[in-house]
């Protein structure tokens, strides 16, 4: 099952995604300038092979729900969130605030 639903922090409008997959729940968090995400995300991948694309994403991990995802600090993020000032161990609300 896939539940997409918007959500509102402090005034800004972003879009939460949970795709619920056997044995496991995406969970993503975004707005028309990047996003957040469950482990899933692969850092590395975007940092190295996907560099060209400038993908403004972190990622937490552990998390279960879209309430923890929006509290857990983050694991890990790109250059160009770093670029933002989007650091690891922000919460996901802190990095989602910069992206607007």
């Amino acid at each position: 099952m896939v539940t997409i639903e918007p959500i509102m922090i402090k005034g800004y409008f972003f879009t939460a995604i949970v795709v619920q997959l056997p044995k496991t729940t995406l969970l993503t968090i975004s707005n028309d300038t990047g996003y957040i995400m469950c482990g899933a995300l692969d850092v590395g991948l975007l940092n190295d092979r996907l560099a060209d694309r400038k993908i403004i994403a972190g990622r937490a991990v552990g998390v279960k729900t879209i309430d923890e995802l929006l509290t857990a600090p983050l694991e890990s993020v790109t250059y160009e969130a770093h670029q933002l000032g989007i650091t690891e161990g922000m919460s996901g609300v802190e990095a989602l605030l910069k992206m607007v």
